[in-house]
């Protein structure tokens, strides 16, 4: 049996090879998931998807017209995807539940250093044989206060390196993590950590509950001088609110690996062609901001265990078996 793999990066594409290698042959696409490329997919059983394919009803009928049976997302999120279709269609829908959670951390770190040190300008204007320092003033994080919104595995291994840091920490969660509460980490109100944190990071899913949960008047509850980090889902900022502040010179520096709108954008070279999105074309203007495309989870540990998890969503799919990865069960 041949599998279907949208949207697979050149990096990824030989893990994905040898991962499959002695279960099924696999064909992978650079292209992704999507209303125009769905027809492709016809004949294949079992199609592998990206974090940023768009599974909405249109696609998932085409599928489902085509034969496909086993839809097996590359990702943790499953926001993209209607579920409750999937299941009407009698499709079965895995993801990838578990991958390393210091891959998104570690890079959640990188963008919150690099605003504070304004490395991308400093990396600028050296190439340019510009070495002054005006400008380039970043803060002591040592002794300031970190606030970790969604404190579940890559919450704590963000607060794990705050804590190496020398950071206070504060966090905000439905349930208390009792290993970042040994770091010290005190749970308090969304509002409050907002209000006390100089740093403040993004590790919660994108759920109905937590779009636009950094909205206009969370932002304004904000320190004038913080850094604003999102490595999670785009959807958990008003970006528009965002710029809105940003227009008035406040916080130190915003850390966006991710994007609200990014779905068309992300993973895709558009040097080329005007930006037809102006709230993005307005974001990445400031100079105390670096917007990346969805980066963070981007390393090879994680991408191998995310293949290979993959894999045994297939074979899980091929027994018959169910594993925590499966959303929609086989009907």
């Amino acid at each position: 049996m041949e599998i279907l793999a949208f949207g697979v990066q050149a990096d990824e594409k030989p893990l994905i090879d040898h991962a499959f290698r002695d279960h099924h042959q696999i064909r992978c696409l650079d292209v992704f998931l999507n209303e125009d490329t769905a027809p492709i997919a016809a004949g294949y059983e079992i199609v592998s998807s990206s974090v940023n394919a768009d599974l909405g009803a249109p696609v998932l009928q085409t599928l489902a017209a085509g034969g496909t049976r086993l839809i097996a997302q590359r990702s943790t999120g499953f926001n993209n995807i209607d579920l409750r279709v999937a299941e009407r269609l009698g499709m079965t829908v895995a993801r990838v539940s578990y991958y390393s959670p210091y891959a998104v951390a570690e890079f959640a770190w990188t963008l919150a250093l690099a605003v504070n040190r304004r490395v991308v300008r400093a990396s600028i204007r050296t190439r340019d044989f510009d070495f002054r320092l005006d400008g380039l003033m970043g803060r002591d994080l040592h002794g300031r206060t970190a606030g970790v919104i969604g404190t579940g595995k890559i919450g704590e291994a963000f607060a794990r390196i705050a804590h190496g840091f020398g950071m206070r920490l504060l966090g905000w969660d439905v349930a208390e993590n009792p290993a970042c509460m040994e770091l010290g980490m005190k749970y308090v109100s969304r509002d409050q950590l907002l209000a006390e944190s100089d740093l403040v990071s993004l590790h919660v899913p994108l759920m109905p509950e937590t779009h636009n949960l950094i909205d206009a008047a969370a932002l304004k509850t904000m320190k004038d001088d913080a850094i604003l980090v999102n490595s999670s889902r785009g959807g958990l900022i008003d970006t528009a609110a965002l710029v809105a502040e940003l227009r008035e010179g406040r916080f130190t520096g915003v850390g966006l690996d991710v994007y609200e709108a990014e779905a068309g954008l992300f993973y895709v070279d558009r040097s080329l062609q005007p930006i037809e999105d102006d709230t993005l074309a307005r974001l990445v203007t400031f100079p105390n901001v670096l917007v990346t495309s969805h980066q963070a989870y981007y390393t090879e540990d994680a991408v191998r265990q995310i293949v290979d998890t993959t894999v045994r969503n297939v074979l899980d799919y091929k027994a018959g078996r169910r594993s925590e990865n499966v959303l929609v069960p086989r009907s």
